[in-house]
């Protein structure tokens, strides 16, 4: 019998939100609303649609695997240099080029219980050691990550904004924790809901990378930009770093159409705002909702908001769901009676109240 490497037994595929299509066949029910995969319910931006449009005639070419025109305008938005830069196949490719170029048996990678389940599927899948801290607060809880450091730690996975909870630490707690890391430890923050944050403290990562420091941001088109079905994301990190895993980088990793599309919706300033402006006044009107149904929730800093139903999340979820609302349950994260809801426009927002009223 052909055996996998250790480790791969115990790995439970990655569960997404249930596609629209899924259910209705599934259900056999068609006016549905899907709040589960934190996607932009503004959809793609109008310039990006006609980018798409205007790619669709060249996709018999095989893309530029350097990604060369899409990498300029992104070192020109992020005021970098290209060699700043890694694009990848959503900016989780990041992550598994993280495991793939630094981390084996023996090394050690510390991340936080209840964050992005990634993170420890790249420990699995490279062999190396998960150090999984306990979070405070639904909080990163760095001094405690810090602390988890030792002569074996190779790399450090931080969410910020965190995928569940909708977290972050802020920049004095990121400042006081960097002064702790060693300088041969890899620390990766992965902000894929960088754009929607509004808070005043929200740490601004990339002088770390400016500064040498062995320091990897992950950034994504998926969540604001509205490109998810297209799998564009990137990484940035000092040169030498890049120079290191761009070789282990998957040939043609990033497709025409993905490129084509990210150059324009990066410049669609307008777009973002309103995408923003929507996000945000869903957040007032979900935490008044909550608040009158007497749910506990967790502030948010991503498009998304963890709620507690005070029973098991997964029969709310499976209940919304055949009334033609998609949410996600959260005992795969380490919240049994949680669901998590994407913010929606304002009549989505309305439906997936009514429904969840119904129900607690």
């Amino acid at each position: 019998m052909l055996k996998p490497n250790p480790g791969i037994e115990t790995i439970k595929a990655y569960q997404g939100g249930k596609p629209i299509e899924e259910v209705k066949r599934e259900l056999g029910i068609s006016d549905i609303i899907k709040l589960a995969s934190n996607e932009n319910p503004l959809g793609p931006s109008p310039l990006a649609q006609q980018a798409i449009k205007d790619i669709s005639t060249q996709v018999h070419f095989y893309p530029d695997g350097n990604a060369f025109y899409l990498k300029a305008d992104l070192a020109k938005h992020l005021g970098v240099t290209e060699d700043y830069l890694i694009l990848t196949n959503g900016s989780n490719e990041v992550l598994q080029l993280v495991g793939e170029t630094y981390l084996g048996p023996g090394d050690e990678i510390i991340y936080a219980a209840g964050a992005f389940v990634v993170y420890g599927l790249v420990a699995t899948v490279t062999g190396a050691t998960p150090i999984v801290v306990p979070m405070q607060n639904d909080t990163h809880h760095l001094p405690a990550m810090a602390e988890a450091i030792t002569d074996k730690t190779k790399a450090i996975f931080i969410a910020n904004p965190n995928n569940p909870t909708g977290t972050m630490v802020t920049a004095k707690e990121t400042a006081h924790f960097m002064a702790q890391v060693p300088e041969d430890v890899l620390v990766v923050f992965d902000e894929a809901y960088y754009e929607y944050v509004s808070h005043p403290d929200y740490p601004h990562t990339l002088p770390y990378v400016m500064d040498g420091r062995n320091f990897i941001i992950t950034r994504t088109f998926s969540k604001i930009y509205g490109l998810a079905g297209l799998r564009i994301g990137y990484g940035i990190a000092p040169p030498s770093v890049i120079a290191t895993m761009n070789p282990v980088r998957q040939p043609f990793n990033c497709n025409a159409v993905a490129q084509a599309a990210a150059r324009a919706a990066i410049t669609d300033t307008e777009y973002v705002k309103e995408s923003q402006k929507i996000n945000d006044q869903g957040k007032v009107f979900l935490y008044k909702a909550f608040d009158n149904l007497g749910l506990r929730y967790i502030k948010t800093e991503g498009n998304f908001i963890m709620v507690f139903v005070n029973q098991p999340g997964a029969d709310i979820a499976e209940a919304m769901m055949k009334k033609g609302v998609i949410v996600r349950a959260m005992a795969g994260y380490g919240y049994p009676d949680a669901i998590r809801v994407t913010i929606g426009k304002q009549k989505e927002n309305e439906r997936f109240i009514d429904v969840l009223s119904s129900l607690v």
